[in-house]
């Protein structure tokens, strides 16, 4: 593991659905390529930007990625960095916090200090 946080980018809606089931599938993205794509904190804001970008409606989920066991692998990505990929479900009480991600003024999203 390179990280014990990882973070994932979803819209509140998806994350609010996930509260309700109990159980969090993932985004499309995520269910197409049969994992769910989490990034590190210095991942998070490349992330934001490189598929998220002039989006609303987003949330930052923090996740101590020492919970999910042997299902959490660290896979080569982009720009042959390693991130962290989920190959199963997320239970929400496995959080550690959610917080919404607004766009400031330049259109970016407006990240809390993360670690």
């Amino acid at each position: 593991m390179t990280a014990k946080f990882i973070y994932k980018i979803c819209a509140r809606s998806e994350w609010d659905a996930a509260v309700e089931s109990g159980t969090y599938f993932g985004s499309g993205i995520d269910e197409n390529d049969g994992f769910i794509h989490f990034s590190t904190a210095e991942q998070s804001l490349e992330t934001a930007e490189k598929h998220f970008s002039g989006i609303k409606g987003l949330v930052l989920v923090k996740i101590d990625g020492e919970t999910l066991g042997d299902a959490l692998k660290w896979e080569v990505s982009r720009n042959g960095a390693l991130f962290p990929h989920l190959y199963g479900t997320l239970k929400p009480d496995n959080v550690e916090f959610v917080v919404d991600l607004p766009l400031g003024a330049d259109g970016k999203h407006v990240f809390p200090p993360i670690d």
